[in-house]
């Protein structure tokens, strides 16, 4: 059964607003977003399209209202409201940065969005701990989610966004379904991601091995965590990363690809240099994302290197229990590509499982219905750990 309203699609014509949008959405059973205030924002950007700077203007305009009444609030000593308006207000600002190219604009806006995410966390999740994991010379930025009234060593999960996500999110939409579970959850800003990006200027790379070593290597020096029972779980563009972790390090006990990505990622890079140079507002990428991740120069450098991103071969080396989990109407990753992954899996004991339109969760990582995609994995970790 097809949807006929704009819940996925808030911006007909326009698909990079749309994804964008639908995936602030996708907070929302988390108390991470109003869907009336997004309504708002939609309206008045209905009004403004094709202006250049409209995007991040609306969003920052909500951001900056809801920050306010969270400031009153926590001036107050009413914490609890000011942990939601502040917890909503970064993900609206973290919103709005999406399309503002790197520079001192999107960096301001940045540092907007993780000043209320951290006021409002600290507020709301106090079971989060934010921490540094060593890794080559610096340090990875990251949220260490422990689960409530669990005593001893329990199972975790190390989790990796996508390219365009970050760990406040991530901490939320999943860590809060792992800790119901009785699991810990390390949410990180991988190479290339988040803070760790923007902030301490570390790229990503194709032998994410190395990010994932120095996560396993953190979670199995903290008393509270079973080194025996840690799984790493990427999404979207981290569904390239998980898999390429657990083929490299045998300690992680499994692997979830939440959201299945390329098994070559030249071929996504050169499709969206194709789109965003033919029509940008066709992508789901911003010209600019794909360089500015790698480390590159231009579209044309991250091709190139793009080219060693490449699971054939390495997912075969996976022995432990694997997950991937896609959307039949994935937009981004297409369907087939899930397949491959799956069939490239070396190991024995692995799992493939589709939401349909029927289900919910058939776009991309089940952002129109996230809930019922973390519910699967989350039960599957339990499960299989």
């Amino acid at each position: 059964m097809a949807l006929n309203g704009t819940w996925i699609d808030h911006f007909p014509e326009n698909y990079s607003w749309s994804n964008a949008t639908l995936v602030c959405k996708g907070m929302a059973p988390y108390g991470a977003v109003a869907i009336e205030e997004i309504e708002r924002i939609g309206e008045r950007l209905k009004e403004r399209a094709g202006e250049p700077h409209a995007w991040s203007e609306e969003w920052s305009a909500m951001a900056s209202q809801l920050e306010k009444h969270a400031d009153a609030a926590a001036a107050d000593g009413r914490n609890m409201t000011a942990g939601n308006y502040y917890i909503r207000a970064g993900n609206y600002f973290f919103t709005g940065e999406r399309f503002i190219p790197p520079g001192e604009a999107k960096l301001a806006m940045y540092k907007k969005a993780l000043r209320c995410f951290h006021a409002g966390l600290e507020r709301r999740h106090r079971n989060i701990e934010r921490v540094d994991v060593p890794y080559d010379g610096s340090a990875l930025a990251a949220y260490f989610m422990k689960a409530p009234g669990v005593s001893g060593k329990a199972p975790t999960v190390v989790l990796f966004n996508g390219m365009d996500n970050c760990k406040e999110m991530s901490v939320l939409f999943a860590g809060l379904e792992f800790a119901a579970r009785g699991m810990h959850t390390l949410a990180i800003d991988g190479p290339g991601q988040g803070e760790s990006l923007r902030l301490r200027r570390i790229h990503t790379r194709y032998d994410y091995e190395a990010a994932g070593t120095a996560a396993y290597n953190y979670v199995a020096s903290r008393a509270d965590v079973d080194p025996k029972k840690v799984t790493v779980m990427g999404y979207s563009f981290g569904g390239y990363y998980a898999p390429r972790i657990v083929a490299f390090d045998k300690r992680y006990a499994a692997c979830v690809a939440f959201g299945a990505m390329h098994s070559s990622i030249y071929a996504w890079v050169l499709k969206i240099k194709t789109v965003t140079q033919s029509d940008a507002t066709k992508s789901a990428q911003s010209a600019f994302q794909v360089p500015w991740v790698f480390g590159a120069e231009d579209i044309d450098e991250a091709l190139e290197m793009s080219k060693r991103f490449d699971l054939e071969g390495v997912a075969q080396r996976i022995e432990c229990p694997a997950l991937v989990v896609h959307g039949e109407k994935d937009r981004i990753v297409p369907l087939d590509s899930a397949q491959k992954l799956y069939d490239m899996i070396g190991s024995k004991r692995k799992t493939y499982k589709i939401f349909t339109a029927d289900d919910g969760g058939a776009e991309h990582c089940q952002v129109d219905n996230r809930q019922v995609g973390i519910d699967y994995i989350a039960d599957w970790i339990a499960a299989n750990t």
